[in-house]
């Protein structure tokens, strides 16, 4: 029998990974295989559904748990593997509306597919697009009018009004 493609293994185990992940509450938005000496790494990365906040330490390790037991009773990756369990980071990209609606009330830079960079605090975030409070001007963009956008840090933010 000839290994999996790697297309095939990340298939299975989102598959495999996506019913227990969602029991929990949570969304499994990557799970990636790779190497790491003669071990793997098999990092599944979760987020909550929508809204704002974050995913709980608790929340993190009983899922962390939960995806263990998952990965033991399927056996779809060979050999000795290392699970990491993690959250996006901040410097993620924000491709779909709940990643948006998410990162409500922060500062954003969003591309748009005319190559014009706006940045300015996400005020709303709908099925259709984002408004951005740019310098006190409302600005409105559609989802088929950006091309990228991120989170801007921010180290220190200013008070809210």
């Amino acid at each position: 029998m000839s290994p999996a493609r790697p297309s095939d293994l990340l298939n299975r185990l989102r598959a495999a990974l996506e019913p227990v992940v969602g029991a929990s509450g949570l969304f499994l938005e990557d799970v990636t295989v790779a190497a790491a000496g003669h071990r793997k790494i098999v990092r599944a990365v979760v987020d909550l559904p929508d809204g704002p906040g974050g995913v709980s330490s608790d929340q993190l390790s009983e899922v962390s748990r939960e995806i263990s037991g998952v990965l033991d009773d399927v056996d779809l990756v060979e050999g000795a593997y290392t699970l990491e369990v993690t959250t996006p980071g901040t410097d993620r990209p924000l491709t779909e509306p709940r990643h948006y609606r998410r990162a409500v009330g922060r500062l954003v830079t969003a591309e748009t597919t005319a190559g014009r960079a706006v940045t300015g605090r996400l005020r709303e975030a709908d099925a259709a697009g984002i408004v951005l409070d740019v310098a006190g001007r409302r600005e409105e963009l559609s989802y088929a009018k950006l091309s990228r956008s991120r989170v801007e840090l921010e180290l220190s933010r200013p008070d809210e009004a």
